[in-house]
This record gives C-alpha cells, structure tokens and sequence, in this order.
C-alpha cells in the first residue's frame, strides 16, 4: 500500500460495525451535507408556496435567475443577501404583527381575501407567520456552515482578488502604468466566474483623452505581437475597454449634473447583471450536458396535473368535471388557457433544443420565470378568488415547473449539447426501450409533430417528406434492432419445438383478449347493472287523463312521502300472488325489493275542471253519442335521479256508455254527477328502464286486462262561484282504503355508475359498432398484411442500416448538407434494391 494509516482503517470497521438504521441515518445525513444547496433552494420554494406574498417572492427568482445560473457554485454575495434578506423579512413580520395596525383588527374578514393588501405583501397577522422563515434561516446558516468547512466560503473572495488583480495588471500595461486615480467603481459580483471591472478616473480631462487613446492604440500593438491571446481575450479587452469609456463619461455628467448622478448609479447595477448574463452566454469552459429528456417530463406532468385539475385554475368550476364539461360540448376558459400556455411553452423549448442556442434560452427562462410567478401569485388569486397557498393543484403545478426551472438553469450553465442525434429513448436495444419507443409512437400527433418540428428547425437538404421517410425507416429498424438483440440474449435451438409456456402464455392470452373483444358489449351490458348497478329511485310519479282531445280533466302527482318502498313482508305477498305464473316470475327475477316503488295518489284531481261551456256542450254530445267512438288518453310521467323524465300515453277507444247519471246532496254545498266505470284503462304496473320510454307491464296483470277505475265530476257551489273538479278511484286496489285514490307499482331498472356512464350510453348494438368493428379492423390488418412486409421484416442483421441512419443524423448536425443528400440517395436505393438489401443483411 502506498498509504496505510491504522486509524483510519479503526473508523473504518467501526462504521461498518454500526447497525444498519445508523448507517441508513449517517448516509442520509452525508447526502444532505452533499446537497445542502438543494436543501436551501427547497426550503425558500417551499416556503413561498405556503405564504404566496411579494416578500417571499424575491428569493425564489433570484434562485433561478442568479443562484442556478452561477458557475461553478453560486457565490458568497448570493448567500449573504439570502440570510440578509431572511432576517429582514423575520423583522418586517414581526413588527406587523401587533395590534395597532388597522387592518390587523379584522382579521378573520380579511384573511381569505387574495387582493388584500397586507397578504399580498405578507405582513397580515396569523398564527405560525414566521416558522417557515425560521427553517429557511436555518437551512441557509446549515449551508454556510458546511461552506466554511470545506474551505469554500471565502474562496470567492480571493478568486475575485486574483482576477481583479489580473485585469487591474493588464490595464494597468494598456494605459501607460497610471495607478494614481481618483475614484474607482466597484462592480457587483454576481457569481464566482464573473470577473470585477475596476476603471480609474485621472484627475484631468486631458489626461483622460490621451489615456483613452493611448489604450485604444497600445491594445491595438499589443493584440498584434501577442500571438498566445486568443480572439475571445481582445474582445474582451475590448468590451472592458468600452465600458470603461462609458464610466469616464459617466463621470465627467457627475461633476456637470445631478441627472448623471442617476445615471452612474444605473450603470453602477447594470454594468455587473450584463456582464454576468455575457459570460454565461460566451463562457470560457462548456460542461455540454443534455437535461431536455427531464425538462420535457417535468412539463408533461404539469400539462397532466392541468388535464385533471383544470377546476383549480378558474372561479366557478371548482366541482366540475373535466369529461360532464367536454359532454356538453363546453370547453372552459381556464383549461383553454393553461393547455395552451403548457403547449406553446413545450414546442419553443423544442426549438431552443433543435437551435442549440443559449441566448434564446436565457430569454425565455427570464420570460418564462417572471410570467409564471406574476400569474400565479397576482393573476389566479383574482381568477379564482381563493389565495393560492389555498389551491393545492396550482401548488403542486408550481412546483413541478420549479423543477423545470431548475433544469432549465442546469441547460444553460452547461451549455445545449453540440449533436442531436435520434430519440432519446432509442439509445440502448432492450425491452424496455422498445416497448416506451412503440407507447411513444401510439400517443396521436406526437409523433407527427415532433417529425415536423425536428424538421423546421434543423438545417436539411431534405424536403419534409424525405426526412419523414428517415425517421420511418429509423423507427422500424430500431425496433427490429431490439427484436434481434432479443433473440441474441433468449436463443431458440433449431429444429426444437416451441415449449408450452410459450405457447399457452402467449397464445392463450391473445385468445382470452380475442374472445373478450368479441363479446364485450354483452359482458359490459349485462354486469354492469347486475353487479355494479345503482337503483334508479323514482323522484316523481304523474297521472293525467283527457276526454276527447279536450282539456285534461284529471292531472294528480305523487311525491316524497306518497312514494313508498316495500318491505319484506309486502315483497314475499307480492311475489306469491304470482306463484305458478310463469311469465310474471321469469320478469320479476330481474328485480329486487329495492327496485319496487308504490306510488299512492290522491282520487281528488289538484286542478279545476276550467272548461268553456260550449265545448262542455259538445263534449256531452260525444259522450251522449253511441255511434261514434270517443277517445280517452290517460298518460303518466316518471321522473328519476339518474334519468330524464319518461312518459307515455295509451288511447282507450270504445263506445263510450255514461252509465246512470247521480246527483247526490253532499255536505258544503257539493253535488257530484256523471259517476261512470272506465273498464281497462288503467295501467297499475309500470316499468321505467333507464334509456327510453315508461310502459306497462302486461306479465303481471289479471289475464293481460288493465285496471278498472271510476270517474265522477264534483260541483260545488258557494258564494264565490261553481267550482268543478273531477275524482277517480281505483276499483282493485291491493291496499285497500276508504278514500279514492290511485296506486301504481314502478319497476325502476338499475343503471350503471356514473364512471361508466360514457360507455353504457352506448348500447349493446352502439359498442359492437364503435368499438368491437374498429378493434376488429385493426386486427385484421395485422394478421393478413404480414406477406406484404416479408422483404422489410425479416432482416437479420440490421446494424449497417441502422450505421447508415446514425450516419446521416450525425453528418446533418455538422453541416456537411452535401454528404447528407449523399447517405439518403444510398438509403433511399437500399430499399428500392431488394438484392442489395439481403447483401446488407446478412449475418456476419
């Protein structure tokens, strides 16, 4: 051993010795010490999601704007205004907290309200107001720890030293060696990478010309001898050069006026934040990565957190449904909005990636960061009229795009990676890749769309359909690449038969799945109201009758408490009425107690008989006519929870005889005549199915006859005038009362859950149509178009087709355009030239 230390190897086999939850503990608290900078970030994000307020705001976008952005590590003067900025947020909040403020006194009004001005700034007064200030303080003081005790807190001080030292040094050599100066300005260092401009003012304005031109000429004789500085060194010089000019003149408008003043104070900010952005553009060293795979998925997750959670982002949909929305053919605002937004952000993401361009890509992180923060936190409150520490779905969006910003930030301190070549899930040859790439290419449009976009912004020679042909011949080769290497690692021996897990595994399942396609309307149908089905309680049960087309002379509704379930003992009497009937049995099979509803109305009609009295007149001369047919409509209505209202109306046509005409004194002043016997007129069962009309039930009436009833008019005279209404009553009642009244039995049918609604919608006949033919289809060009792809299917050894697409990829993203065109002449009569493709197949 070139090192041996006996302590060493002690702490070592001490640590090892340890139990395993203090291992997991210790490994636990290392990974924290590692990513302590993680830490802080997730704290400060966490915490501003939980208070959503402008005094919280700022530290989340300078963690995306400044802290992600600085190379190689953020820089102490981040850290220093983060617990700075922490203590002072502690105090504000503090102080805001007594009593004396008037907004304070009405807390529990105001509280709730997102565009009040004490919570959008965040000083209104609450209980627990600083304990997450006081974890983001301590997660910052923990990360300042660990700084100090690696060395790393004050290293940025002395880098900016050095460098400082360096540029001072070299203009010191350009302008002559003057070091005497009367001021000097002080940059803002931003990150550890950025470097300090120091520009000297002499004391006289003469000097100050022959200074500037003395450097201009001597940087010019000094750029060409020193043949070592590269071009990205003078222009530097250069741009340090400039912007010290400006600082001279800056200075000169101090002495002449108050508005230079301000002016050198705006470049005093500006000069550092555009040097920062400059060297993060034109860096030195480029660590090339590729995180768009992750940025991608992250806005993937947000774009599906928007699909299932549109109600958060709009005010009166906060118990809507994304698919009852879609159903009425409505479209909301807020899910319209934020689609779009997730989409458009998505596709120029796409073409920053394609362009490889870090300015593009630091504006629109700028953008992206101002605009999301600004509508999340002033916008959506109002929208949704609810703070957005109380909207959970817009939390966890946010969070996921502050995922995205990180990356983001990632991206472009590393730089966009100088080739592009393929899909990214098309880089190794397993199942795992195959079966993602092939979920891939069945998502609609994604497909497509990406081809196109990949073509817009890449430089090609070739036209749109030629680089669709590519990324065709590209995909069906990959997957036969994984298919072959498949093969390679699980070998079949030759002339062995195929083992019968093979073959009922894989055959028996695509028999069961076959067999399940073709009858599962039937299944679906047939258990979903048996197993899975609701009872569909009537709500309200109407009775209307009409004589001869004139006005209805009886309407009666029952409800609540005039709809009665059955129980037990009344189902066992009514199931054994129709013992050794057949018909009547095999239809009550389908039903339970719970499904049987009995509708008690009242015999009194709840309207007046208004009729004018010469219809009256002509209505008694139908009635008193023996030789015409006078028609009686008798209709009733039942309407459900879960279904429309149903209703359906039977003509009982016959010679209509009136029957002894009685007149009969009764208490009040009331006379009732014309009491007639309506034979087979009434219903008495009803059947009310879920998808169409109400009918009868003729299994269980009395040798297939409906019910007799009685009708009888009802006058009565007062001092207020004749007021006539009609009665009826029901002859053979089951529950026999005193008073005249109706029952009716509804047979209510069950129907599917809500969930399965769109399905059950259908029918029998409705999913055979939309779903078993089109599946159908599908299939059958599976198994009889496999002759027709031999030739481009069963290809051996696929690795110098796929060399060959690899290759015009790669030639494309250098810009050799002419070699491009080359390769895909030779792909393109590769595959016009079936001898020359089995040439390039052969195996090895």
């Amino acid at each position: 051993r070139m090192f041996h230390d006996d302590e060493l190897e002690e702490s070592e086999k001490f640590y090892v010795g340890q139990p395993r939850v203090l291992l997991l503990i210790y490994a636990l608290y290392n990974t924290l010490v590692a990513r302590s900078e993680m830490v802080c970030y997730f704290v400060i994000i966490l915490n501003h999601m939980i208070s959503a307020s402008m005094i919280t705001l700022v530290l989340p976008i300078l963690i995306f704007l400044w802290a992600m952005l600085s190379v190689p590590r953020p820089s102490k003067r981040f850290w220093m205004t983060a617990i700075v900025y922490t203590e002072v947020a502690i105090v504000i909040k503090y102080f805001f907290q007594f009593g004396f403020f008037p907004w304070n006194k009405y807390v529990d009004y105001t509280k709730d309200k997102p565009y009040h001005p004490p919570n959008i700034i965040g000083i209104e007064k609450k209980e627990g107001y600083v304990h997450y200030d006081l974890v983001q303080l301590l997660a910052l003081f923990f990360h300042r720890s660990i700084l100090k005790c690696h060395g790393l807190w004050d290293e940025d001080e002395q880098g900016d030293s050095s460098s400082n030292k360096e540029d001072t040094d070299d203009e010191l050599s350009l302008t002559g060696g003057r070091r005497d100066s009367s001021a000097s300005l002080k940059s803002v260092n931003l990150a550890a990478s950025v470097e300090s401009i120091h520009v000297h003012f002499p004391e006289q304005q003469t000097a100050i010309r022959r200074k500037s031109s003395s450097s201009i000429s001597q940087l010019s004789h000094r750029s060409s001898f020193s043949s070592h500085r590269s071009k990205r060194d003078i222009f530097k010089i250069i741009n340090h050069t400039t912007l010290s000019l400006c600082f001279l003149q800056c200075k000169l408008r101090v002495i002449k006026s108050h508005c230079g003043l301000c002016c050198f104070r705006t470049l005093q900010v500006y000069v550092p934040i555009r040097q920062f952005f400059y060297n993060l553009i034109h860096p030195d060293y480029s660590a090339v990565t590729d995180v768009y795979v992750l940025m991608f998925l992250a806005d993937t997750v947000d774009f599906i957190i928007i699909v299932f959670g549109f109600w958060a982002f709009g005010k009166h949909s906060a118990a809507a449904d994304i698919t009852s929305s879609l159903s009425e053919d409505q479209v909301p605002e807020a899910f319209l909005v934020m689609v779009l937004i997730q989409f458009g952000t998505m596709v120029v993401d796409r073409a920053l990636y394609l362009k490889k361009t870090v300015m593009g890509k630091v504006i629109f992180q700028v953008i992206l960061v101002f605009g999301i923060h600004f509508w999340m936190f002033f916008i959506l409150p109002g929208v949704t009229e609810r703070k957005f520490s109380q909207n959970t779905v817009a939390q966890l969006w946010y969070f996921v795009k502050c995922v995205y910003f990180g990356l983001s930030a990632y991206q472009i301190r590393c730089g966009y990676p100088t080739r592009v070549l393929g899909n990214f899930l098309t880089k190794s040859y397993n199942y795992v890749n195959l079966f993602l790439f092939q979920g891939f290419r069945l998502v609609p449009f994604l497909t497509e769309l990406r081809a196109v976009m990949d073509w817009v912004w890449t430089d090609t020679t070739l036209s749109l359909s030629s680089w669709i042909c590519v990324e065709d011949i590209y995909a069906h080769i990959f997957i036969l690449k994984c298919w072959r290497e498949s093969e390679k690692r699980y070998p079949q021996p030759r002339g062995q038969k195929k083992k019968k897990v093979v073959k009922y595994g894989m055959g028996g399942m695509i028999i069961v799945l076959l067999i399940c396609i073709v009858w599962f309307p039937l299944l679906f149908m047939s258990l979903i109201k048996s197993v899975a089905g609701i009872t569909n309680k009537p709500l309200d049960v109407s009775i209307t009758i009409t004589l001869g087309g004139y006005q209805p002379i009886f309407t009666m509704s029952a409800q609540q408490n005039q709809l009665k379930d059955l129980n037990q003992s009344d189902f066992d009497a009514f199931l054994k009425n129709y013992t050794g009937n057949t018909a009547a049995l095999q239809f009550l099979e389908g039903y339970g107690r719970e499904d049987i509803t009995r509708a008690d109305l009242e015999g009194n009609s709840n309207s007046l008989w208004t009729i004018s009295p010469p219809s009256r007149e002509k209505m008694i001369q139908g009635l008193l006519d023996f030789t015409a047919e006078f028609t009686l409509v008798l209709s009733w209505s039942i309407q459900s929870c879960c279904i429309c209202p149903t209703g359906h109306g039977m003509r009982h046509c016959a010679k209509a005889d009136p029957g002894p005409v009685v007149f009969c004194n009764w208490p009040g002043g009331e006379t009732r005549s014309f009491c007639q016997t309506l034979e087979e007129v009434y219903p008495y069962y009803i059947k009310a199915p879920s998808d169409s009309l109400a009918k009868p039930i003729k299994q269980l009436l009395r040798d297939c006859k409906w019910e007799n009833i009685t009708v009888s008019l009802v006058k009565n005279v007062s001092h207020e005038g004749v007021r006539e209404w009609w009665v009826l009553n029901q002859l053979g009642k089951r529950h026999k009362t005193d008073q005249e009244s109706l029952e009716l039995y509804i047979f209510s049918d069950k129907v599917s859950p809500p969930s399965l609604g769109f399905l059950a919608g259908y029918g029998i006949m409705g999913l055979y149509a939309s779903v078993v033919l089109v599946i159908g289809k599908f299939v059958r060009e599976f198994f009889s178009g496999i002759s027709h792809s031999i030739m481009f299917e069963e290809l051996p050894n696929v690795d110098r087709i796929l060399k060959l697409c690899t290759d015009i990829f790669l030639v494309r993203e250098t810009g050799e355009l002419e070699l491009e065109e080359d390769l895909y002449a030779k792909l393109i009569f590769l595959y016009r030239s079936p001898e020359t493709m089995i040439k390039w197949t052969r195996e090895k």
